[in-house]
């Protein structure tokens, strides 16, 4: 017997702990801040409804930031010329390219299962992170290419106060909306707005070597926009992997480290359940599915089971985070499905 169950609209509390151990040092602390973790929880989301509108709302908001910041750098580099806040405006016009599809796609996901799409539309969601990621890769690739030309031919910065400036307001509102985007995309699982919050915070970090660069034009060392340049695209390409390995994973019907073991174990301490048979879970956008065999007494009716099969369904989903449906097949002790 099988039962699935779906889109609950009231809420399963649950907590548990385990360690964090991230080492110790300054390049620790950065490789912690500009990689995603998957396992890092805020409060649960009721319905995949929510969920999409958190999504789309931070996407939204973010755009609008990125947009304002992105518009005051490309006036500032017109009038100063300086690469590095080239590579700076590059970034925040990237954002505004991938935004807006990120947001269709959050819509799409909203679309009910058709017979064509019978699993519905959520994976344009991981699509769009792949985009995402050729556009982080676009950017980088240019930015080599202009801190190349910049060092073949000595350009002189002019307006100096001003870059810094804009590097310093660049910074902080690109902090600002990486916070905010990662924060919302860890909310409701969605690795794609992960991945463009990780984007932005590259950008605060470029914004903060445009100021470098600054500095070194005051201390007559105009070769020092250009190298920055070209660190700027190698911490691109390194928060590329990064972001693009959770992305690829999840088209790959991939999931995190350990989430099979909690679903496995979650299931077994239910009442009644002999033991667990073959087990599998899957990313769709920003929701996370499972499928897996209980073996229970053969001996039981076929009410019983469908009990033992709702509390195995109610207890899986208050222990792993982003589990929003649940299908669970019953089967007799004596036929167990080995796990695959």
């Amino acid at each position: 017997m099988t039962s699935r169950h779906e889109d609950h609209d009231h809420h399963h509390g649950h907590g548990h702990d385990h360690p964090h151990d991230h080492g110790q040092g300054l390049w620790a602390r950065l490789r912690h801040a500009l990689t995603p973790h998957s396992h890092d929880h805020v409060e649960a989301i009721t319905t995949a409804e929510e969920a999409s509108s958190i999504g789309i709302r931070a996407s939204w908001i973010s755009l609008a930031g990125m947009a304002a910041t992105a518009l005051l750098q490309v006036v500032i580099y017109l009038l100063s010329g300086s690469v590095a806040l080239l590579a700076d405006t590059l970034h925040n016009l990237g954002h505004l390219a991938t935004t807006i599809p990120l947001i269709i796609a959050f819509r799409l996901g909203r679309r009910a299962p058709t017979r064509t799409y019978p699993y519905g539309f959520r994976r344009a969601e991981d699509l769009v992170g792949l985009l995402i990621g050729a556009v982080i890769a676009g950017s980088a690739v240019l930015i080599v290419w202009e801190s190349w030309r910049a060092l073949s031919a000595e350009r002189d910065m002019t307006h100096l106060p001003w870059v810094m400036a804009a590097a310093l307001v660049g910074a902080l509102g690109n902090e600002v909306v990486a916070w905010y985007r990662i924060r919302a995309g860890r909310r409701i699982g969605s690795a794609a707005l992960i991945a463009e919050g990780q984007h932005a915070r590259t950008d605060a970090l470029t914004s903060l070597a445009v100021a470098i660069g600054v500095i070194g034009a005051w201390l007559g060392l105009p070769w020092l926009d250009p190298v920055i340049g070209l660190v700027i695209a190698l911490v691109i390409v390194l928060v590329l992997i990064s972001s693009m390995r959770s992305v690829l994973r999840r088209l790959m019907d991939g999931v995190e480290p350990g989430t099979m073991q909690r679903i496995e174990e979650s299931a077994t301490g239910v009442a009644g359940v002999a033991s667990v048979g073959r087990a599998r879970a899957r990313w769709m956008g920003h929701r996370l599915e499972a499928e897996l065999h209980v073996a229970v007494e053969p001996t039981l009716s076929v009410e019983e089971g469908h009990e033992i099969a709702h509390a195995v369904e109610h207890r899986v989903r208050g222990t792993v985070p982003h589990l929003w449906q649940v299908t669970v097949h019953i089967t007799p002790a004596s036929q167990v499905v080995d796990a695959a």
